[in-house]
C-alpha cells in the first residue's frame, strides 16, 4: 500500500515487511475496494486515519538485505549470497575481499545501518524462510542455513520474527473468516 508523503508522517519512505493484526488485514482488503481513497469523504478519510495509526503501532519484521555500496563490503555480501550457510570464519570471508574485520564492520554500519553481524543473521533468516516455503523439513533447514543445531535456529526465528518456523507456515482457517 502506498501513501502520498504528507498522509502518513513519520512512515518509513522505502519499502518494508510489517507484521500486520487482523483488523488492520480487513481494513487494507477494505480501502483496496476503492479505486483511490479520497480525503473528503468521511468514511474514507476514517479508514485512511485507521489505517495510518494501525500503521504506526505495527511492528516492522526483519525481511530486508539492503546491499553495502563499497566494492569490499560488495564481495563480502556476495561471498555469502552465494553460501548462507558459509562455514568460514568472518575474518576469513573478509579477508577473501580484500579487507579486514573491522574495516567491514564499519562500512555496514555506516552504509546500511546494521552490523556485519545482524546482515548476516538476516540474509540467513531470508534464506531460511525460502527453504521452509519449499516445504523442507526445520532440521534441514536449520542445517542448510548454517545453524549449528534445529533449536538454535528455532530460537533464532523465534525471536526475530516473534513465532516458530512450524507455526509462522500454518494457516489456521480461522484466520480466514
Amino acid at each position: 500500500m502506498t501513501f502520498k508523503p504528507g498522509l502518513a508522517p513519520g512512515m518509513p519512505r522505502t519499502c518494508c515487511v510489517v507484521n500486520i493484526s487482523p483488523l488492520l488485514k480487513e481494513l487494507i482488503l477494505e480501502a483496496c475496494q476503492f479505486p483511490a481513497l479520497n480525503r473528503r469523504t468521511q468514511i474514507q478519510r476514517h479508514l485512511i486515519g485507521l489505517i495510518v495509526e494501525l500503521l504506526h503501532s505495527s511492528e516492522l519484521l526483519p525481511l530486508q538485505l539492503p546491499q553495502p555500496v563499497d566494492p569490499r563490503a560488495q564481495k563480502v555480501a556476495n561471498l555469502l549470497l552465494s553460501n548462507p550457510a558459509n562455514p568460514l570464519p568472518t575474518q576469513e570471508v573478509c579477508r577473501q575481499a580484500g579487507a579486514s574485520k573491522r574495516t567491514v564492520e564499519r562500512l555496514f554500519r555506516q552504509e546500511i545501518h546494521m552490523t556485519f553481524g545482524r546482515w548476516k543473521q538476516q540474509l540467513r533468516l531470508i534464506y531460511s524462510l525460502r527453504l521452509l516455503a519449499q516445504g523442507l523439513k526445520i532440521t534441514s533447514v536449520a542445517l542448510e542455513a548454517g545453524y549449528s543445531s534445529p533449536s538454535a535456529f528455532i530460537s533464532m526465528f523465534k525471536n526475530l520474527l516473534g513465532t516458530t518456523p512450524g507455526h509462522y507456515f500454518r494457516t489456521d482457517s480461522s484466520d480466514l473468516t
